[in-house]
């Protein structure tokens, strides 16, 4: 089959770092036609690289308009990598000219907009989705494995966290003033709440804590936690700190307890980093984490001998299971076979959608001081 023609919208961090690599990286795939307002350099050859689509990508189509973008009958699929305040509408326009939508997260600025999106590609016969590529990280696919295989029995706690050191891009947080679609939930959040939907589905109620510790006066939170309580004896929380003084390998990942085991995990997925030192997705050690990071693996009984030596005095059989090598190349390799009619879409919209619902809640728990249902 021919290749999929790709249209980009932005040529941002996201595009250069999250979709480019690994879209380039499969022959399923052909980068078609970008749209970036900037006009090209006069002379591309002397620019500076990353600068513009232009001056990486020659051979690709620019468009400086949606007009002319969204008119371009070759382009069969459309990444939206704008602006968040611009995700619903560009991914109406993708639908509505006929083309699929990949849209980055956040999903939307509300779970009204997210309705009105899906239910447009609904009525079109047109794949939509989110690029939660972090279902695809290193230490989530072994959670999900451990949990998958019972290694931990009923799981009654779970704490996920997504902690960084005042990163560099704080600095453009700058807002009083709070607008839907601001803030740390709708950044780091949109990873961590889609991982706990994934894992445990929507919860009965919400508790949240939102937080600025990054010295300034603002409605806009950038450090959060998260409380969801279910039916169960289960209760997840998630959870961002920028204040968190910590290496990036001694931060806080996964903490999940339950009736048979207990899994610890610290430091996030090592693919984020590969990419930033210039490893191609296709590299076998791409996604491989050093078995320094492994997490810790406690339970009643063996579970896999191998990675496990029992403890005399607590009775309980300990070690650091190997990690699962990360593979965000899984979801356009995904994207690939929905489009070509061979499998769903793995990540359906509607689970992004909730995720901006639980944001919502969020919100309204912090600003009542109250627990919220999820059905409120």
């Amino acid at each position: 089959m021919d290749p999929i023609k790709v249209g980009i919208i932005g040529y941002g961090f996201s595009v250069k770092c999250f979709h480019l690599p690994f879209l380039l990286s499969l022959p399923e795939y052909k980068v078609f036609a970008f749209f970036q307002r900037a006009e090209a350099p006069k002379d591309p050859k002397s620019a500076e690289s990353g600068s513009h689509c232009t001056v990486d990508h020659p051979e690709v189509k620019h468009y400086r308009t949606a007009d002319e973008f969204f008119a371009d009958t070759d382009v069969e699929v459309v990444i939206v990598c704008s602006k968040q305040d611009t995700h619903a509408e560009y991914a109406e326009r993708a639908l509505s000219a006929g083309k699929h939508a990949v849209v980055e997260k956040a999903f939307t600025r509300t779970s009204e907009e997210a309705d009105r999106v899906i239910n447009l590609a609904k009525q079109k016969g047109l794949i939509l989705t989110v690029f939660q590529n972090r279902r695809w990280d290193s230490d989530f696919l072994t959670l999900s494995h451990l949990i998958h295989k019972n290694a931990l029995g009923e799981i009654n706690e779970a704490e996920i966290h997504y902690d960084v050191d005042f990163p560099f891009w704080m600095r453009g947080m700058t807002a009083k003033k709070y607008t839907p679609g601001d803030g740390l939930m709708f950044g780091l959040g949109s990873h961590t709440i889609d991982q706990a939907l994934l894992l445990f589905g929507p919860p009965k109620s919400i508790t949240c804590f939102l937080r600025v510790l990054r010295g300034v006066d603002s409605e806009t939170e950038d450090s959060f936690t998260l409380i969801l309580q279910y039916d169960s004896p289960l209760l997840v929380t998630v959870k961002t700190n920028i204040a968190s003084c910590m290496r990036d390998q001694d931060q806080p990942k996964y903490f999940v307890r339950g009736s048979k085991g207990s899994y610890v995990k610290h430091a996030t997925c090592i693919q984020e980093q590969q990419i930033f030192d210039g490893m191609k997705p296709t590299d076998p050690k791409f996604g491989v984490e050093d078995v320094s990071l492994n997490g810790v693996l406690t339970t009643s009984e063996p579970f896999e001998e191998k990675s496990q030596t029992h403890d005399a005095k607590s009775k309980k059989y300990v070690g650091r299971y190997p990690t699962i090598a990360g593979h965000w190349l899984g979801f356009y390799e995904n994207l690939a076979e929905a489009i070509r009619g061979k499998a769903e879409v793995a990540v359906k919209p509607e689970q992004s959608r909730d995720g901006i619902k639980i944001m919502e809640l969020a919100r309204l728990s912090y600003e009542k001081g109250q627990t919220i249902s999820w059905g409120q």
